[in-house]
């Protein structure tokens, strides 16, 4: 009896697909997502091949071009300043990457468990740096970290007078500060998509442990921590992501200094595109820079996809002889 006739005698009738001889595609649904790709590649594809063709000129803007072979590819891994300054970002990957997804995890896992009346508030408070703009995040943090700013007021009036120092101005201070301001400013985002995380975990999982004699530690590290490892890699490819193409925040605070203390790729980026008038040199940072970020986001993904050990049947298997 065929699935039509069993649906008639029940007084249902189901409507049948109707598909197209052979499977072949209705391209005029494709009309749907005309506009979408159109977009995309007027406003992404077309910038991403123009930079790369321009990063093997010698360009101005103004003049025409002439063919500059590799020379600009070399200048990138040969110059010193863009070396120093990739050392930047890497360090910078700690206070922006690093140190959010761990602060998130933390208050992820105790807001999970406790239950307080304006929780809710306290979540969108923590979350409140995420939707700020960087010009107004960095702006405002650079009057807290000013010589006659309110950090080093605190920190005179409660006895540490000896530690207060202009934070952005200090050759041994700026990076580090620049690093809090972004961990600052990243550690809502991971708070939240691990809160998200959390509630998807079945609960009988914790019954269990609480049966077995788990604290809430154990618990954490045994349960909550390995659940969240989809979580974790979006998390750490946000993160990573923002700290290497990381411009905003440095310019509007210290525009790469004192001296060179706190330059990053994307700072010469913009100075050799609008300041230097050297376009193919900056676009060949920018292709560098983008390569990069491609290479560790892959390593992140590698590192925390979920395996699945699933056994290869038999093609043979269940068929009858």
């Amino acid at each position: 009896m065929t699935v039509l006739a069993r649906s008639e005698l029940a007084g249902v009738a189901v409507p049948q697909r109707r598909r197209r001889p052979g499977g072949q595609v209705s391209w005029s649904s494709l009309l749907y997502l005309a506009p979408a790709l159109l977009f995309f590649g007027l406003f992404v594809v077309y910038p991403i091949v123009t930079s790369i063709q321009t990063s093997f000129y010698v360009y101005d803007g103004l003049t025409p071009a002439t063919p500059a072979g590799l020379s600009n590819y070399l200048a990138v891994f040969t110059d010193p300043d863009l070396r120093a300054a990739l050392g930047h970002s890497l360090v910078l990957l700690v206070f922006y990457a690093a140190l959010p997804v761990c602060i998130g995890l933390v208050l992820a896992g105790a807001m999970s468990r406790i239950r307080v009346y304006g929780l809710t508030f306290f979540r969108a408070a923590l979350f409140l740096p995420q939707i700020l703009s960087t010009v107004v995040v960095a702006v405002a943090w650079r009057g807290l970290l000013a010589s006659d700013g309110p950090v080093n007021w605190v920190l005179r009036h409660i006895g540490l007078g000896g530690w207060a120092t202009s934070w952005l101005g200090n050759f041994d201070t700026a990076l580090p500060s620049i690093g809090v301001i972004g961990t600052w400013v990243e550690y809502g985002l991971c708070m939240v998509l691990f809160l998200a995380g959390i509630v998807t975990i079945d609960r009988s999982l914790y019954e269990a442990a609480r049966l077995d004699g788990a604290g809430p530690v154990r618990e954490f590290f045994a349960i909550t921590l390995p659940a969240l490892r989809p979580q974790i890699s979006i998390a750490l490819i946000l993160t990573i992501t923002f700290a290497l193409r990381n411009f905003d925040i440095i310019w509007n605070t210290t525009r790469g200094g004192p001296g060179t203390s706190t330059t990053v790729p994307s700072l010469f980026v913009y100075l050799d595109a609008f300041q230097n008038r050297q376009l193919g040199q900056a676009s060949a940072i920018a292709v560098v820079l983008t390569v990069i970020i491609f290479l560790v986001v892959t390593v992140v993904q590698l590192l925390l996809r979920e395996r699945r050990d699933t056994p290869r049947r038999a093609r043979g298997r269940g068929r009858t002889s």
